[in-house]
């Protein structure tokens, strides 16, 4: 059984290992040139002139064209392999006739099924990682610059996490295929269906995987969370703890609030200096703050800790295997109580 699937993946097995040896050439090739630029970049900001001023590399470009494209590009690589790997898997066969063939020889369902699947979500796990662990060393220089490890195309590109997604689109597509049993339909319902399952762990699930942190400081404090941290909001509160709000009412000059408190809610003493602060040619908001900070006032910074990078990653890709894991299950129901 081994050897029939390999006949029959053998040629796509070979377009994927010429694929990933280009994107390997490209990535190497880029990442070099990039560490270089990063190096040099450091040592130009960390260097000090005679006339006492330093180099400023705040915006500083030092991320080439094409090993970026070829790095955003790789978050599409577990939706692919999902569509041309999974889907086809038992659709393909189930179209053309082969599991009449197939499913009443003397391999067993369980045994055609297994070896198939193991060996495409094994492969889909090797390619997945592969590309990974190489945008994981090319993105080191990019990590460092800008210190946003759990921004959306950098946390789904790198570590283990694609893996996760690889495995789960595969079983997507197998189990589609099956249920379905057209190719194009089970790939129309992976694609969309991962499509949507990535949107809606990038935008609501991910920040709640663990307790987020909330840490309070004063109105005019420049405390920010050490590390690579994820920041998921700054809120100002009152002296009960509350967020304020403008009441039932409001006034005509609550557009006008600082920094998202309306005026109406702030204390006489200090409304006017909130007015005089947001208008155009208004002084500086630190009058304004400052009299909040007397009157109880305060932020609050929620985050999750730069040290949670790692466990994020584990979590999420134990959901993505748990996920896998299911479909396949439905799908191995649905082909034993299925007639050849």
């Amino acid at each position: 059984m081994t050897w029939v699937v390999w006949r029959q993946y053998r040629q796509q097995w070979a377009i994927a290992l010429t694929a990933l040896a280009v994107f390997a050439v490209v990535e190497l090739i880029t990442g070099q040139q990039l560490a270089r630029a990063w190096h040099n970049l450091l040592a130009q900001c960390t260097a000090t002139q005679q006339d006492g001023t330093g180099v400023s590399c705040s915006n500083a470009q030092i991320i080439g064209v094409l090993g970026n494209d070829m790095r955003v590009l790789s978050i599409m690589v577990p939706l692919l392999i999902g569509i041309l790997w999974g889907a086809p898997l038992v659709a393909g066969e189930m179209e053309t006739g082969t599991t009449q063939f197939a499913w009443t020889q003397g391999i067993t369902r369980r045994h055609w099924l297994l070896v198939k699947v193991g060996l495409l979500l094994l492969s889909a796990a090797l390619w997945a990682g592969a590309v990974s662990a190489l945008v994981t060393w090319w993105s080191g220089p990019v990590n460092a610059m800008r210190g946003d490890a759990f921004g959306s195309d950098f946390f789904d590109t790198q570590g283990i996490v694609p893996v996760g997604y690889a495995v789960f689109a595969t079983a997507l597509g197998i189990t589609a295929g099956v249920l379905l049993r057209r190719t194009i339909a089970a790939v129309a319902v992976t694609f969309g269906g991962f499509i949507g399952v990535r949107l809606l762990f990038d935008s609501v699930v991910r920040q709640h995987l663990m307790p987020a942190v909330t840490t309070i400081t004063s109105l005019t404090s420049t405390w920010s969370p050490p590390g690579v941290a994820w920041i998921l909001g700054t809120t100002v509160i009152n002296s009960s703890g509350h967020v304020p709000s403008a009441g039932v009412q409001g006034t005509n000059l609550d557009y006008l609030g600082i920094d998202g408190v309306p005026v109406s809610a702030l204390p006489a003493a200090c409304q006017k200096l909130a007015v005089a602060a947001a208008s155009p040619a208004g002084p500086s908001p630190a009058g304004a703050l400052a009299c909040m900070s007397r009157y109880g006032f305060r932020q609050a910074i929620t985050y999750q800790p730069a040290w949670r990078y790692w466990p994020f990653q584990g979590i999420e890709t134990g959901i993505y295997l748990l996920l896998a894991a299911a479909l396949l299950a439905v799908a191995w129901y649905a082909i034993r109580r299925r007639d050849a």
